[in-house]
């Protein structure tokens, strides 16, 4: 009886530990400390680069249980930027992001899995009013507590689509068919 006690106790331990390293996390859109960026090739000559500078989302990390975890963000697509104006308008446009209609995009996750020292993620990207699913490859940075009080989470993050998976057809040549993604996200954990 005393050993049963004792298993019960020790693998309820165990259990509220597992449990415990599970939380919620808000991305720090407020202190900046998070970025959706991407690059295109122009014309196979050279690389252009943008950024979304307004979204927001959350995520649930587990580093015991991968399996478990969450992604959620909402992109507002007129926060394109590639600090060019005239290309910015033009990116808008219904050639490529169409905000009129489609003034958000979203991502989703649907599983998280755990492969060395990094976790593929993978989700529904809706995108120009389609969703489709899509890859990220990525990486714990670091976690710990911050001077305020709060406790952090960062990760990195890198995929690729395609514009014609998300019905824009533009065409910009053979070598701007697909645009990488690098994402890097600091949450707070609520």
């Amino acid at each position: 009886m005393k050993k049963t006690l004792l298993a019960v106790t020790a693998a309820s331990l165990l259990l509220s530990s597992v449990t415990a390293n599970a939380a919620n996390y808000k991305i720090d859109k407020e202190g900046q400390h998070a970025f959706i960026q991407f690059r295109i090739q122009h014309l196979g000559y050279s690389w252009l680069y943008g950024t979304f500078k307004d979204f927001d989302g959350s995520f649930s990390f587990d580093a015991s249980n991968p399996s478990a975890d969450k992604v959620d963000v909402t992109i507002n697509t007129n926060s394109v930027d590639t600090n060019h104006a005239e290309r910015d308008k033009h990116l808008r446009s219904a050639d490529f992001l169409n905000v009129g209609k489609n003034p958000q995009a979203m991502f989703k996750s649907t599983s998280v899995k755990k492969e060395g020292d990094e976790l593929e993620i993978v989700g529904d990207l809706t995108l120009n009013g389609v969703t489709k699913p899509v890859t990220l490859e990525a990486k714990l940075l670091g976690e710990g507590k911050d001077p305020w009080g709060g406790y952090r989470a960062g990760f990195e993050a890198e995929g690729e689509i395609a514009l014609k998976d998300f019905n824009i057809t533009k065409d910009l040549g053979p070598a701007s068919q697909k645009v990488q993604l690098m994402i890097s996200v600091e949450g707070v954990r609520q």
